[in-house]
């Protein structure tokens, strides 16, 4: 593995001959300037806009003297910033596709090479990430940025994404009926209702509850119920990792169908939240939070529930696979993967800028963006290996109310996350700054279950003696519910415009067809209603969008073969 030990040294010898210089200086040339600045981070990614408060707010100005202002992607934002001539100071993308490329094209982005702005101001990135930025450049034409969760060995997987979780306490009360497959979960999501017919706050249960927040092509939840089988989101359609093909959403026996199925005969059963269609995101973490629904596919949909209250009351979320399941695990991607951290080309900072990109980069920026203030919710101990503080536990256990006092601010944790959400490095990647090797998640560090309060309670207990594993990736991994997507240098192509219109068309009647096929009151309705979405959708040109996506697919392919060489 990459050694980053002497970049971290050349890092800190940088930032500390530049924070000399800001003593007897000042202003925005690569100097950390006197008077606070206020810089606009325009993010495809965030789910809020407005300016950055809570601690997150007061790192930046305790270590760059700056305001972050995070404007967020609405319908029309892109476009309008395009003709606005300006994107922002800090500007992270979705994707790496036409959006991107157009920006890149239209001169909006700043090139990091120019007047040495990468070498001399992004020393971390400059030396840990070469392939990422090599990856860039093939794609821009130039470097303007790299992509998210990139990792320094190609050697592993990063941890699981996609589980799923059920309500542990509920099936063990069931006798833990065997699950087979995917549609198995349906009479036991049943029966669990039966069980706990009302939650804590005295609302109906239901078996899943959902958001159409991050739709996308297709609707969010029913494309991932295919990761469970080891397909990957692309385009209008799903990439099936193990045989590295192509499967289009609308194939008749496809994954894609049967997981719309699935969700439809929930919802014909009453186990499908009817708020799903139009709810938020935080309406439904705060369903699941409230023991509202039963099951969920996302890793990180046990936290909210398995608060130490609901576990001392023997009550959890834990992660159960049907005996066929394949979970998709992200092959660790030293070239990176598709979100775009870039700096607009009007920008009036672009060093002050670059050094902060370059500080989410290294270590501590990094820890500080999952996790808090360095001091305050995590720390290296004096063996040099990382643990979260009592606080620090309760903040990634609940972030809602956890009061986390740092600088002028006292506010509640999540209000103080980073709220452009962009992660340089992925969780799995290796921390060059641990004594021992760890790997940035808390929750594989050897101290996580030390002082995690809920570890020896009986219900986590009684499913690791089940699992055979001590967390959810053990059990996967060593019962074989792995199917990995190989890391490769692979992004998606440019559509031109044609294309690029007749995507947006498709786009919405296949969406909107999926959302009345889940509420269809009938199997009868919702075979109408997948025949009329189909038929929709090739009229609005489906064939040749999936015909450019079967292209894309092989170059995939070939990107991901040459990665195994």
């Amino acid at each position: 593995m990459r050694s980053f030990k002497w970049a971290a040294a050349l890092l800190t010898a940088a930032l500390l001959a530049m924070l000399g210089a800001c003593a007897t200086g000042g202003g925005p040339g690569g100097i950390i300037p006197k008077e606070t600045v206020e810089l606009v981070v325009y993010s495809q990614l965030a789910n809020y806009a407005g300016a950055q408060i809570g601690w997150g707010a007061e790192l930046l100005k305790e270590n760059f003297n700056v305001k972050f202002t995070v404007i967020n992607e609405m319908d029309g934002t892109f476009a309008t910033r395009m003709a606005a001539g300006n994107l922002g100071d800090i500007v992270i993308f979705g994707t790496d596709g036409s959006q991107y490329l157009d920006a890149v094209n239209a001169g909006m982005l700043y090139d990091w090479d120019e007047d040495d702005l990468l070498k001399d101001f992004g020393p971390y990135i400059y030396e840990n990430m070469p392939f990422a930025l090599e990856k860039n450049r093939n794609l821009s034409g130039g470097l303007y940025g790299f992509g998210h969760n990139v990792a320094g060995s190609a050697e592993d997987h990063e941890a699981f994404f996609y589980y799923p979780y059920l309500r542990w306490d509920l099936y063990n009360r069931l006798g833990r009926p065997d699950i087979n497959t995917l549609e198995d979960f349906i009479p036991i999501l049943e029966q669990m209702a039966a069980l706990e017919p009302v939650s804590d706050v005295g609302t109906k249960t239901y078996g899943v509850s959902f958001f159409p927040d991050w739709d996308g092509d297709m609707v969010m939840m029913v494309k991932s119920t295919g990761a469970l089988y080891g397909y990957d989101e692309f385009g209008f359609g799903l990439y099936d990792t193990k045989t590295q093909t192509f499967e289009d959403c609308l194939k008749e026996g496809g994954m894609y169908l049967r997981a719309l199925k699935f969700y439809n005969t929930l919802y014909q059963k009453g186990l499908v939240d009817p708020d799903s269609m139009t709810q938020t995101f935080n309406d439904m973490i705060e369903k699941y939070k409230n023991g509202v629904a039963f099951f969920n596919i996302f890793s990180w949909m046990a936290d909210p529930y398995n608060t130490p209250t609901h576990m001392e009351m023997g009550k959890a979320m834990q992660c159960v696979a049907a005996k066929d399941q394949r979970n998709i695990a992200y092959g660790l991607n030293v070239f990176g993967q598709n979100r775009v951290i870039s700096i607009g080309a009007k920008t009036n900072y672009p060093e002050l800028c670059m050094m902060i990109v370059d500080w989410l980069c290294t270590p501590d920026g990094l820890l500080s963006n999952f996790y808090g203030p360095k001091g305050a919710t995590w720390d290296y101990d004096d063996d040099g290996n990382t643990y979260l503080t009592d606080l620090g536990v309760l903040s990634q256990r609940d972030k809602k109310t956890t009061q986390i006092p740092y600088g002028d601010s006292n506010d509640v944790y999540e209000n103080g996350e980073f709220q452009f959400n962009y992660s340089a490095w992925i969780r799995d990647a290796v921390n060059p700054d641990s004594a021992s090797g760890q790997t940035f998640n808390w929750e594989f560090w050897a101290s996580t279950q030390e002082i995690d309060p809920t570890f020896n309670l009986p219900v986590r207990q009684s499913w690791r003696d089940w699992s055979g594993g001590v967390t959810a990736d053990d059990y996967l991994e060593l019962n074989g519910h792995l199917s990995v997507a190989i890391g490769s240098s692979f992004s998606m192509g440019t559509r031109d415009t044609e294309l690029d219109t007749t995507w947006e068309q498709v786009k919405l009647s296949i969406r909107d067809g999926s959302w009345k096929a889940i509420y269809a009151a009938s199997d009868a309705e919702f075979d109408a209603i997948v025949a009329k979405m189909t038929s929709d959708a090739r009229a609005y040109g489906y064939d040749k969008c999936t015909e450019w996506t079967q292209n894309e697919a092989l170059r995939r392919k070939a990107a991901e073969d040459e990665a195994k060489k």
